[in-house]
């Protein structure tokens, strides 16, 4: 089996957060999220790791975080921008910003001729995902006969939302044989829309865009990026609508082009979507460290 890739989606600019969050010291010796997550790569097997960013921070990211990790695995870096469109397409008046997480997969289809798994640049993902996703990849050493076979780590919602803030969730149907059956994308959850009583019980399983692909992905995602393009009569998307990447596998399933096997993962995720969930995240990877399950410097 060729050795996994990690692609990290790292183009967003963390606009919620008031910064560049992804360069953001939040581990006991200074470490980022991006370090753990590529520590738990490396040690699960992972050979490479390719990084989707924005041209215009490359030389800060290339100086600042890609390259302590040349030294311990193959680096890669690929842009995310406005202009990489399906052929045929061009920007619509009114777009200023790229197009989403599908979209950011797609760009990097040029870097990735094997097995890859793809996660978010500012998430703390824990040891236990990528142990999942390492052995998936062992399990799965060839594409489906019918379909091609993916994977998706999934959390409890619960576990996912922000005392600071509403996020978005991608809320997955699982059938009972393990399988991904659809992912709703839900907006505005906060912690008061869980619990007795609620729409939610908190026990449900979520996408926090931690998948496992391999390359037949890329012409499906062309696909899908061309006729979300092409929405309403030709006119094009709104200004700001994003082709996400866990609708866009929903929408293969649904299909039947593809089928996504569900690994639960007992790792706790955290991530800093607002400025205030920053002390609690670094309480939390202060205790792992304590704990003995990360060394004091991870790169």
């Amino acid at each position: 089996m060729p050795v996994p890739t990690l692609l990290v989606l790292a183009a967003g600019l963390g606009s919620r957060y008031g910064g560049l969050k992804q360069l953001d010291p939040v581990g006991p010796a200074g470490a980022i999220l991006l370090d753990y997550a590529v520590f738990d790569a490396r040690r699960a097997g992972f050979g490479q790791v390719v990084f989707v960013i924005r041209e215009e921070f490359a030389a800060e990211f290339r100086t600042r975080v890609a390259a302590k990790y040349a030294p311990h695995l193959a680096v890669d870096c690929v842009f995310q921008s406005l202009d990489a469109l399906p052929p045929g397409f061009t920007v619509p008046a009114g777009r200023e910003k790229p197009w989403g997480t599908g979209h950011a997969v797609w760009c990097a289809r040029a870097a990735l001729s094997g097995p890859f798994a793809v996660i978010g640049a500012d998430d703390f993902f824990g040891r236990d995902a990528f142990v999942q996703l390492a052995a998936y990849f062992s399990a799965n050493p060839q594409s489906a006969i019918r379909n091609p076979q993916f994977c998706m780590i999934g959390y409890r919602l619960a576990h996912t939302l922000s005392a600071h803030g509403a996020v978005a969730r991608g809320v997955c149907t699982v059938g009972s044989d393990g399988h991904l059956v659809r992912v709703t994308e839900r907006t505005n959850l906060r912690p008061g829309d869980v619990g007795p009583g609620r729409e939610f019980t908190g026990e449900e399983t979520v996408s926090m865009n931690c998948w496992a692909f391999t390359p037949e992905i890329f012409p499906r995602l062309e696909k899908q990026l061309s006729a979300f393009l092409q929405e309403k009569g030709g006119g094009g998307p709104a200004p700001k609508a994003e082709f996400y990447l866990p609708e866009a596998v929903s929408a293969q399933i649904e299909a039947g082009t593809a089928e996504v096997q569900v690994r639960p993962t007992t790792a706790t995720w955290f991530g800093v979507t607002y400025r205030e969930d920053k002390p609690r995240v670094q309480a939390a990877l202060a205790e792992l460290h304590a704990r003995g399950e990360y060394p004091a410097e991870l790169f």
